[in-house]
């Protein structure tokens, strides 16, 4: 006997094929409907001009010069039709009469010879209601099956469906192994992964999966990569999709979106919904609102439910991504919906070289170049910014036509990411590129006379992105506290290049005024947040929507006190520079010949004896 045979297609392909048939239905009854109602239309349009061509032919005349015209046998034919006289001339010229009620004029046109009609219409008017009756259904029909279903099944309309995108979990993905520099917020969403592929563990303790995880931090600190690497490791289906596409210009719209989110999620549950930027349609609802903001609450309001309502069985965690919790409402963050807030700071120096040393993997680098001192280097940048930054030096070194990435690629790529690539081919005159000069050393000067000041580790008078010059700094150390005298200390830094002008050319320019933009912000959070001036301690802070409880005369009182911390800031500078006043002259020619000097021949120039 021949073995019964076996079905060998593969269960997804036949799921595909069947998504694409009913695709290629759907989009086929919509157009076949689309037609009809331009078909119905076209028809009607047809008729109505129909109609309008046959009355523009007809000549309105009163019945009595009917009759004239019938007496002198210029009538052929007469149709009476209730009141109604539709008389046809011996010339095919149409006439129409209306006559009076109860006149008789059937004998006076059969006397002159005339062929008479009597139409009762009763026919006519039924026949023409039913085909106007069957017109008006089938249009109406149409455009309430295209608006309402747009397909077969009950799908929502176009306008109403979900955008999230769907990452299959067959597709290679990312893991735990590919994030790194965020290792406390992959050990809290290791739990989740175990609940995703071991539920019975956890729910033989009597515990429940979390039903949401909000993921805090600045851009490009992860907080995307690490929700994918979730989904990646538990092997479940993503979907991903940023909180702005759930509201658009048609009420109600946004709150569709979120059951048809939620609807497809718990056919493919379990899965992993990653809303990002959530603070879009989170934000928290006030009790004066006048309805401006009707739309965004009502599509608040149907994720609340979607997240905590009564269907509590399904095994769709909800990871949402926000750099302003501040503004999120209350009950989005309360325990039931998400019950863990993660959050994802900028990379310590351990994490930035852990970073790093995952983007370095495929990329040819010199064997002396220390990952270490890059990662020192780096402070501040965030894991984007690495990886942007190897990336940058591999470009370099392809476009250098070099087999291997070596240092000068990655210092300068490091300079591309904070400031901008350089912009050598602008024009700059000698005379403003000697101010250009002078501004930066200033700049250089202070900040290294300064006690507790960070190194400077680079002064260039070229231009990157809208800076005409640029002074680096970095930390030698990762640092979570600042000191009011290591405040005072930058805005004396910053002060620095406006300092150097008036001292040097007896004239001031332009070029210091995000310098000013600076220097004014530390000096206004010294003394609204950080409790740092006479006012004491207190917080005057301006809430993020503009509210403030600071009245007019306290408002004045900081005005002064910021303006009395920005003066000494710059007299601390303007001192600095007149006492090394030969050292800021010497090292800004120095730098108008070369364009770059690093921070070891800035040292060996302003402390040689």
């Amino acid at each position: 006997m021949k073995p019964p045979q076996q079905n060998n297609r593969d269960p997804k392909s036949t799921q595909k094929a069947s998504r694409k048939y009913s695709r290629v239905i759907r989009y086929g009854v919509s157009a076949f409907f689309i037609l009809l109602g331009i078909g119905i239309l076209g028809f009607v349009a047809l008729r109505v001009g129909y109609f309008t061509a046959g009355r523009n032919s007809t000549i309105d005349k009163p019945v009595t010069d009917v009759l004239n015209m019938a007496d002198q046998h210029r009538i052929k034919t007469v149709s009476i039709s209730g009141n109604q006289i539709l008389a046809t001339g011996t010339n095919s010229q149409k006439y129409r009469a209306f006559k009076e009620d109860g006149q008789t004029v059937t004998d006076i046109f059969r006397h002159d010879g005339v062929s008479v009609t009597i139409d009762s219409g009763q026919s006519d008017q039924l026949s023409q209601a039913l085909i106007d009756l069957v017109l008006i259904v089938l249009v109406v029909g149409s455009i309430y099956f295209i608006m309402r279903r747009s397909g077969i099944g009950g799908h929502a309309a176009p306008f109403a469906r979900s955008k999230a995108r769907r990452f299959n979990e067959s597709r290679p993905s990312i893991l735990f192994n590919d994030v790194a520099g965020v290792e406390e917020a992959k050990m809290e969403l290791e739990e989740i992964v175990d609940f995703l592929k071991q539920p019975s563990r956890f729910t033989e303790m009597g515990a429940r999966i979390p039903k949401g995880v909000l993921l805090v931090g600045a851009p490009g600190t992860g907080k995307t990569l690490i929700s994918r690497a979730v989904a990646g490791e538990a092997g479940v289906p993503f979907f991903s999709v940023s909180g702005s596409e759930f509201v658009e210009m048609f009420v109600g719209v946004g709150a569709a979106r979120v059951r048809d989110l939620f609807k497809e999620a718990k056919e493919h549950a379990p899965c992993i919904v990653f809303i990002d930027e959530i603070d879009a349609v989170g934000r928290q609802r006030n009790n004066g609102n006048a309805g401006g903001n009707d739309e965004r609450e009502q599509t608040l309001n149907q994720l609340l439910v979607e997240m905590d309502g009564f269907d509590r069985q399904t095994n769709v965690v909800v990871i949402a991504a926000t750099n302003r919790p501040d503004v999120l409402d209350s009950a989005l963050l309360r325990p039931g919906r998400f019950d863990r807030q993660v959050m994802l700071d900028k990379p310590d120096i351990r994490g930035r070289l852990a970073i790093l040393e995952v983007h370095a993997k495929g990329k040819p680098i010199e064997s002396d170049i220390a990952l270490h001192e890059l990662a020192r280097q780096t402070a501040g940048f965030s894991g984007a910014d690495l990886a942007n930054l190897l990336n940058e030096a591999a470009l370099l070194a392809a476009r250098r036509c070099k087999s291997l990435i070596s240092m000068p690629e990655l210092e300068e790529s490091i300079l591309r990411v904070m400031a901008g690539p350089e912009r050598k081919s602008r024009v700059i005159t000698e005379a403003e590129k000697s101010i250009i000069a002078y501004h930066e050393v200033g700049h250089a000067i202070v900040m290294r006379s300064m006690p507790g000041t960070d190194p400077v580790r680079k002064v260039q008078a070229i231009a990157r992105g809208m800076a005409l010059g640029i002074t680096v700094q970095s930390p030698a150390e990762d640092r979570y506290l600042m000191r009011r005298s290591e405040l005072l200390a930058k805005m004396a830094g910053a002060m620095g290049g406006r300092a150097a002008e008036e001292l040097i050319f007896g004239d001031i320019t332009t070029g210091a005024s995000q310098d000013f933009e600076y220097v004014t912000n530390i000096a206004r959070r010294m003394v609204c947040e950080f409790g740092m001036s006479p006012l004491g301690n207190v917080a005057l802070k301006v809430e993020p929507d503009g509210s403030t409880s600071i009245g007019p005369e306290t408002a004045a009182k900081i005005d002064r006190e910021v303006s009395f911390l920005v003066e000494q800031a710059y007299t601390t500078a303007i001192n600095i520079l007149r006492e090394r006043k030969d050292k800021l002259i010497a090292i800004s020619e120095h730098l108008i010949q070369v364009e770059t000097i690093d921070g070891t021949e800035l040292d060996a120039m302003l402390f040689a004896a």
